[in-house]
């Protein structure tokens, strides 16, 4: 069978919906000003849908850093690999400051969130090691874990009870081979779907019955959680028993990079064996200058955070107090969940974004179960009252069309 054949019967998950969905629930397109409104077909709409969370983004010290950093170096340097020929005092310095803010020893600048998590899990792990990781962990640790060549567990999300199953068995396999290979255990700071912190804590407590290594992926946590915003580890009380912390700037930072950090001498294990950041280009220096600038407004400006708070603490007691149901979320990630078809969730949203100007990400099978939807909606520091109150009087009125039955259909439409 010619390779291609397979797309015209299987077009995926998610790319079955590609004639009817594109341009509108999937690859949309958001206009205008990074911010709490923004454009949808041009119309103005409250935005939900942006990983913004301390309004950085658009922040003028932030965007006039940003602009200068492009006309003094432009976008090209420094090239070649970082180890090769695209290493700057810049780079090293915003590795250290990094470092000291999340609580670790040193730290190791990546292109990319998802490409670095991946290289890194690849770099730590030998084919006689296993990998036990959560469930619930993004695509881009399920890829990473993928990559292994070892034995590799998904323990039921946030279950302790099923981590340590999996654990007991990983020991036995490893005594059984000699005792060759070791245990990685990989978590999140806060599941970015279903907004709920992983259970680091309790993880770290395993410690004392199981020889494993810990590494977290707090891209959500990272400059909204714990002391100063130094992420779902402090806020636990436990960054000390996180061997690999890494985090993402596509999130508080609202910039393009990532890091991880831990002990020097894992770090430097890590910045000598990543095959993604040896064989590719060094990140540009806009984005290095621009990191250093949004680190430093972190740091002298809690307020930010305090103000992500104050709407992530109205949101979510506004839905709750109008019969929502928002799970177990213990973080700025703020899930609506509904029952509903598929085409049902369409209609929803078309009719949320067309007659009431709210946007926000729609998520179903086969992320979450048959018969449910979730609406995702991302609060950030840029977000006011009245964006809270017209999103839950929204929310009011779609969620009782679609108890009446409003939004049944037999397919997709995005006609309006």
């Amino acid at each position: 069978m010619d390779l291609f054949e397979k797309i015209k019967s299987n077009r995926g998950p998610l790319g079955q919906y590609a004639e009817s969905a594109e341009g509108y629930f999937i690859f949309p397109k958001l206009e205008g000003e990074l911010g709490n409104r923004m454009k949808f077909r041009g119309k103005e709409c409250i935005c939900w849908s942006v990983n913004n969370y301390l309004g950085l983004g658009n922040h003028p010290e932030v965007r006039a850093v940003d602009t200068q950093a492009t006309k003094d170096w432009g976008m090209a340097y420094p090239m070649g690999s970082r180890m090769m020929s695209g290493n700057t005092e810049l780079h090293d310095q915003l590795e250290v400051e990094l470092a000291e803010f999340v609580r670790k020893e040193a730290a190791v600048l990546v292109n990319f969130g998802y490409q670095g998590i991946m290289s890194a899990i690849d770099s730590l792990l030998g084919r006689h090691d296993v990998v036990v990781y959560d469930s619930g962990c993004h695509a881009c640790i399920v890829d990473g874990v993928r990559m292994h060549l070892g034995r590799r567990f998904a323990y039921e999300h946030n279950d302790l009870e099923s981590l340590e199953k999996h654990l007991r068995h990983a020991t036995k396999l490893i005594e059984g081979n000699g005792n060759k290979g070791s245990i990685l255990v990989i978590s999140e700071g806060v599941f970015g779907m279903r907004g709920m912190q992983g259970k680091l804590k309790e993880i770290i407590a395993l410690k004392d019955k199981f020889e494993f290594r810990f590494m977290v992926d707090d891209a959500h946590g990272f400059g909204t959680l714990g002391e100063g915003g130094a992420g779902a580890g402090v806020e636990q009380g436990v960054q000390d028993g996180i061997d690999v912390y890494f985090a993402t700037f596509a999130k508080s930072m609202a910039s393009v990079g990532a890091f991880l950090a831990g002990d020097k001498n894992v770090v430097q294990y890590m910045k000598y064996n990543m095959r993604s950041q040896i064989f590719a280009k060094s990140l540009a220096m806009p984005f290095v200058v621009g990191a250093l600038k949004r680190l430093d407004l972190i740091r002298k400006n809690p307020g930010f955070k305090d103000k992500l708070w104050e709407n992530v603490n109205a949101l979510q007691s506004g839905l709750r107090e109008n019969g929502f149901d928002i799970g177990n979320t213990n973080s700025c990630v703020t899930p609506v969940y509904m029952h509903g078809s598929v085409p049902e969730a369409t209609n929803l949203v078309l009719d949320l974004r067309e007659n009431h100007s709210i946007f926000c990400s729609i998520v179903v099978y086969p992320v979450i179960p048959k018969g449910m939807m979730l609406l995702r909606l991302i609060p950030t520091a840029d977000h006011t009252m009245q964006d809270i109150d017209e999103t839950i009087t929204a929310f009011i009125a779609i969620k009782d069309k679609l108890k009446s039955g409003a939004y049944k259909a037999e397919k997709i439409t995005t006609e309006i």
